[in-house]
């Protein structure tokens, strides 16, 4: 496990922005503990200090990971969030979008959320802005970015896409296939 270099912290943590603002403060001086980010392989982990002090005690062949993988770098350089990180990015997140329980199912599966699906949505959300997805019940799904503002959100047709799909908590069974 390395430590992320200069450009790739600037990308990692302008992804973070984009979904939780200046909450990244929040994310790293945690009342717990201090956490960092180290990466291997292109992924990059979130993992608290103390346990990184105890990980330089195991071999770095014999290392597979360690903490949680917040998300990967791309073969073109850009950073991709992975959905294990929605546990830990949900409650910073600043803009919020609720779907309704019959929409709940297709942005499960991997589909935009519609104007049709949409429950309720954080005010002055702006266009391309990152959000967390939720259900109605305030249960994270997933990730998204807006395909349109707050405002243009009032007026659209009822079939229009308002998020796009990044990630989505039913990746796990989807993907099952390939991780075995």
């Amino acid at each position: 496990m390395r430590r992320l270099s200069g450009e790739r912290t600037k990308l990692v943590f302008e992804k973070l922005e984009k979904y939780i603002g200046e909450n990244i403060k929040n994310l790293i001086d945690r009342p717990d503990s201090t956490y960092c980010f180290r990466e291997k392989k292109d992924r990059v982990y979130y993992v608290s200090e103390k346990i990184l002090k105890l990980a330089d005690t195991v071999n770095p062949d014999n290392l597979v990971s360690l903490g949680i993988c917040l998300g990967k770098f791309t073969k073109s350089g850009k950073f991709q969030l992975h959905i294990t990180a929605l546990h830990y990015l949900a409650p910073y997140a600043q803009h919020k979008l609720w779907v309704k329980s019959s929409a709940e199912q297709q942005f499960l599966y991997g589909h935009n959320v519609l104007k049709s699906g949409l429950g309720r949505i954080t005010e002055n959300t702006g266009r391309y802005q990152g959000v967390v997805v939720y259900s109605m019940n305030d249960i994270p799904l997933g990730f998204g970015v807006m395909a349109k503002s707050t405002l243009d959100c009032k007026n659209a047709d009822p079939m229009a896409v308002i998020c796009f799909h990044q990630a989505d908590i039913g990746e796990y069974l989807r993907s099952e296939d390939t991780l075995l």
